[in-house]
């Protein structure tokens, strides 16, 4: 497997697009488009919030009907949740609005929407937008970062990821991109992400290593402990290398890695792009009982507030590690367990043997002034693992989201 260049135009028989369509930004790109000219299967998951906007109740609909689409249309400023009917019509009109640019049916999109969560989309900006779309589509590198730059909201950079491997004498390509800067807790798909690869795969099989991808990537990151009512996560396969993945194979597993792979890669980026955030932590549990306790003490760390808090003021409070893993609803041997922090190629013990490790406390803040830090918990009880990923938390998030409407 190795890493190319791009996003969602890597793989081939992709096309992608972002304008300035003015759904509420006056001064940027708002509106993204993903095509296929064959058509894709796709798989997908959805936010696990009661409330659900509009492209996403669109979109699980498509899912369960399970025919296959030719384009992705999302939008930026406007999250279209909380609308009602008019909410709806509106999604229905940005999807048959593209449609119509494309010469394909409004089923054959689907949508996304991230932003204000309350506000109406306006049926002009859309119009305007899916012309736009149009004109703009290409198969170009730069094309699929223009389309990773329309979907951002708070988000400061924007984030791809794409592999390939080889499979029977032809290349197989993996392509995402994503937005998420805040609104991010574990239990959820993600932000916004569309994943393309030219491999044509069994409809079923592709939702089965969707829902898997999910599970040790984007459920695995939190930000700010919420879970948007717009999360979407989906991965669309158009067969345009030739190559079939089928269970049993080699090019299955090779394909399932390539595609945990970018998932993991942008969940990642996501985390170290929190809003406000000065660093990017990394929560990792090991020589646990089991993949599924691993995987709770994580999250609980990791969207530990004060954890949070102590690792923006470069504080190795490991107190506040140890009450996080202790709250997290499972057992375990607090005189065992070990706590490290990893960082610019130094390490330096923490917690062992029940109480404080002789450690500097000026290393250790100099260990958490690096811009990825890593916290250890060896729980020292068998040989499972899991790891989270986040950020620190700072004064800047609470200007941001205190200012976000306006």
């Amino acid at each position: 497997m190795n890493s190319v260049e791009g996003g969602v135009t890597a793989a081939q028989g992709f096309q992608a697009a972002g304008v300035a369509a003015g759904i509420k930004y006056k001064d940027r790109s708002d509106m993204a488009l993903v095509y296929t000219e064959k058509p894709a299967v796709f798989g997908g998951t959805f936010t696990t919030n009661v409330v659900k906007a509009a492209p996403v109740c669109w979109d699980k609909k498509l899912l369960e009907k399970g025919e296959p689409v030719h384009a992705v249309v999302l939008n930026s400023g406007i999250a279209n949740a909380c609308t009602g009917s008019e909410g709806e019509a509106l999604n229905y009109a940005m999807a048959e609005e593209v449609a119509g640019q494309l010469c394909i049916e409004p089923e054959q999109v689907l949508t996304a929407s991230t932003g204000v969560i309350g506000m109406q989309l306006k049926k002009e900006a859309l119009v305007r937008g899916a012309a736009l779309l149009k004109a703009a589509l290409s198969d170009s590198a730069e094309a699929g970062a223009e389309a990773a730059r329309a979907i951002m909201t708070t988000d400061t950079v924007s984030k791809e990821a794409a592999v390939c491997f080889e499979a029977e004498g032809r290349t197989v390509t993996v392509g995402g991109m994503s937005k998420g800067s805040g609104m991010i807790h574990p239990n959820m798909a993600t932000m916004l992400s569309v994943t393309t690869t030219d491999a044509a795969i069994d409809r079923e099989d592709l939702q089965e290593l969707v829902s898997g991808a999910v599970r040790d990537s984007f459920n695995m990151i939190s930000v700010d402990r919420d879970t948007s009512t717009n999360d979407t996560y989906l991965v669309l396969a158009n067969g345009a290398s030739g190559v079939t993945i089928k269970k049993g194979t080699q090019a299955y597993e090779d394909f399932k890695e390539a595609l945990f792979y970018v998932a993991k890669e942008l969940a990642k980026k996501m985390a170290g792009d929190g809003e406000g955030c000065t660093r990017r932590l990394e929560v990792r549990v090991v020589h646990c009982a089991s993949e599924k306790k691993a995987r709770t003490l994580a999250k609980s760390v990791i969207t530990s507030n004060l954890v949070k808090a102590a690792m923006y003021g470069s504080d190795a409070n490991w107190g506040r590690i140890l009450c996080a893993l202790g709250y997290a609803g499972e057992e375990f041997d607090p005189e065992k367990i070990c706590l490290t922090i990893e960082a610019g190629g130094d390490s330096l013990l923490l917690f062992r043997d029940g109480a404080a490790a002789a450690y500097s406390e000026d290393r250790a803040t100099e260990i958490l002034k690096n811009r990825e830090v890593i916290i250890i918990c060896d729980m020292k009880e068998g040989e499972a693992s899991a790891t989270a990923w986040g950020c620190d938390l700072t004064h800047d998030y609470v200007s941001i989201n205190a200012d976000y409407r306006s």
